[in-house]
């Protein structure tokens, strides 16, 4: 039976609704525990955030690559939620009343926005040579999980050095918004948001491919752009909070950490697809994706070296514009290459 169409949109707005809701308190919970722990002060307390507001692209991903068998939508959530992030970026600068936001980003974040680009990179050369149907390392595991792996691990070392001192002064200025709670109160809590978030995520795969069905769009189209969209909203809430007080740092620090993390997420999806290669089974159409995550990571490279603080138009800076204009681009070709079929 072919699923009724308000019935899948009504599905599919409570899963927005229950991982915006529970995104901000998970997000809230896990900076509490981190200065509670002492964790708030490090790179752990950073990396603990980024891994928070990346939890539902890991439980979709997990869902749709194991029990649903979905791995175009798996794929087409990462994919799409890099495009997301790098985008929020821009939207936060339209409404910056302090001048552009890549102006006012310390240029030590070009570190972490090059890694992203080379993780992305090596994914998307795992998907070329699945085309080539030379994917597999051994069994279903593509070559490029490992590597993904390590190079993961590599830039997470490398960073703790150089990212450790803004942490520092950004949990110093940010107090414990939960200091009269105890750890337990804190930590039951974040247990509950967490269990939300990972319902509604096991749940987005199922909704997403009867998305496609009703709709009549490919699986890689309502991965990439329903499903990216509802696992960012923690990323959106962590990004707008760092806004309000001024961290444009953090809120830079996290859109890319969570990339990092994100195609960490697709490592994982590869190492627990087990009906084959995971690259060999999504579509082509996520390097798409892909190719303009990067580009729009180069546009932020570029634009936290030339400080751009001239407001195009009184709209927002180059750097803005142009990433609004590529995730628009993405979105045209992702629904024209793969977005009209089965």
């Amino acid at each position: 039976m072919e699923p009724n169409a308000t019935l899948v949109w009504t599905q599919y707005g409570l899963c927005v609704l229950a991982i915006g809701i529970a995104g901000v308190k998970l997000t809230d919970y896990g900076d509490s525990i981190a200065d509670k722990t002492g964790m708030g002060g490090s790179w752990v307390g950073l990396v603990l955030i980024a891994t928070v507001t990346s939890l539902p692209e890991l439980a979709a991903g997990i869902t749709a690559s194991t029990v649903a068998l979905l791995p175009d939508i798996a794929a087409g959530d990462v994919y799409g939620s890099c495009v997301y992030n790098l985008v929020l970026l821009a939207v936060l600068d339209l409404f910056s009343r302090r001048g552009p936001i890549l102006a006012r980003v310390q240029r030590q974040h070009v570190m972490t926005a090059g890694f992203g680009i080379l993780l992305i990179s090596i994914s998307g050369l795992a998907l070329l040579a699945a085309e080539a149907g030379l994917s597999t390392l051994a069994g279903h595991l593509s070559w490029g999980t490992p590597v993904i792996v390590l190079v993961y691990a590599v830039a997470i070392r490398t960073l703790h050095g150089y990212r450790e001192d803004v942490v520092e002064e950004f949990t110093e200025q940010e107090p414990d918004r939960y200091a009269e709670r105890s750890l337990k109160w804190v930590a039951k809590r974040y247990g509950i948001a967490a269990a939300v978030v990972v319902a509604a995520g096991v749940a987005l795969p199922y909704v997403s491919e009867d998305l496609a069905v009703v709709m009549v769009w490919n699986q890689s189209f309502t991965g990439t752009l329903f499903t990216a969209l509802s696992t960012s909203l923690p990323e959106l809430v962590v990004t707008l909070a760092a806004l309000r007080i001024g961290a444009v740092d953090m809120a830079a620090g996290n859109v890319l950490g969570s990339n990092m993390f994100n195609i960490l997420v697709l490592a994982v999806d590869d190492l627990v697809y087990t009906q084959g290669s995971f690259y060999a089974d999504i579509s082509s159409t996520h390097l798409v994706s892909a190719f303009t995550a990067v580009a729009m990571t180069g546009i932020v490279i570029t634009g936290i070296y030339f400080r751009p603080r001239i407001r195009v138009l009184g709209i927002g800076s180059w750097a803005s514009l142009a990433l609004i204009t590529l995730f628009a681009l993405n979105t045209w070709l992702t629904y024209h290459l793969g977005g009209t079929g089965h």
